[in-house]
């Protein structure tokens, strides 16, 4: 699908921004598929013989430390060889630049820290594949981007890079890609194939605390049967709270409707927020659509600059500042 946007729904939208003191982001995996991130919820989301959900409970982390290790590890590799979109460059300088905005994000991939996005104004929901902590005590790291992050985890050699492809828009077509680019001469080095012998790992060998001595060390993420955390979750009700009006929330790449993305979209409508919708999908609105409201259909990695631009200029210098 080739992305476009109606000329004067970016006129309306970038006039309204410009007179919008508050502004909310709700992100999700689309913000991240044209980087070339496969979900493991699309076509082909097995790991091994796991669906991802299977090893994403604490209890699997009990039941086996060393196989939800390897397969975090993995998620960690990966991540780490996809490089972030324009859409994440574009949304961390307009952090940089506008007071009153805040970004709350569902992805766990590290890719918005790795644009540079400011950290006093982006909130991670689900944690961060970067991110560990201790078992037993307090120890707490962001952004660990340490790969492996011991030794005993690191992947074989020669494992294939995905390629960021602005044809993969959605979590099913970056698995294909990255199904794709694994399938050649060094497809029998993807862990992630259950045909493919995994190395042999002993638990002393797994990332420890170095702050306590005894503890192992977690991925920082949000596991289903977790709470989701208390001061991310504290913060953003202080930031609708706080203030009379929000002006604006833009719900980029995720369909919003399960708690508390959806909670969040009806408190920011009911103190008077418009609402911007970037999505693929047309039946992934929040709430539906209420007039003044906008949606734009496509890539948001394309989309996401172009709202932007007369806001942060162009999203293509601020890369190659980054680089």
């Amino acid at each position: 699908m080739t992305t476009t946007i109606d000329p004067s729904d970016l006129e309306s939208f970038s006039a309204h921004l410009r007179s919008s003191k508050r502004i909310l982001a709700l992100c999700g995996a689309g913000l991240s598929a044209a980087s070339g991130l496969p979900t493991f919820r699309g076509a082909g989301g097995l790991w091994r013989s796991y669906e991802a959900v299977q090893l994403a409970t604490p209890q699997a982390f009990r039941q086996n430390l060393v196989l939800v290790w390897q397969f975090y590890s993995y998620r960690r590799h990966m991540a780490l060889q996809a490089k972030p979109n324009p859409a994440h460059y574009a949304l961390a300088e307009f952090g940089r630049r506008k007071k009153g905005f805040l970004t709350l994000t569902q992805n766990v991939d590290g890719l918005s820290p790795r644009a540079g996005h400011p950290e006093s104004n982006i909130l991670y929901l689900h944690g961060s594949l970067f991110d560990i902590r201790c078992m037993n005590c307090d120890y707490k790291e962001s952004n660990n981007f340490t790969d492996p992050i011991v030794p005993a985890l690191a992947l074989p050699k020669g494992a294939a890079q995905p390629r960021p492809l602005g044809t993969a828009t959605s979590g099913e077509a970056a698995t294909e890609s990255l199904s794709r680019a694994m399938g050649g001469a060094h497809g029998e080095l993807d862990i992630s194939d259950d045909r493919v012998e995994m190395p042999e790992i002993n638990v002393k060998d797994l990332p420890q605390c170095p702050k306590c001595g005894d503890g192992l060390l977690r991925p920082g993420v949000v596991w289903f049967n977790e709470m989701l955390p208390e001061d991310v979750l504290a913060t953003v009700d202080c930031f609708i709270e706080e203030s009379s009006k929000i002006d604006l929330i833009m719900v980029i790449g995720t369909s919003a409707q399960v708690w508390p993305a959806a909670g969040y979209v009806d408190e920011a409508r009911e103190k008077g927020a418009r609402v911007a919708v970037i999505n693929m999908d047309r039946e992934d609105i929040p709430g539906g659509l209420n007039k003044g409201d906008w949606f734009f259909q496509g890539d948001a990695s394309v989309i996401v600059p172009a709202l932007l631009k007369e806001e942060i200029g162009d999203v293509k210098h601020l890369m190659l500042e980054q680089e």
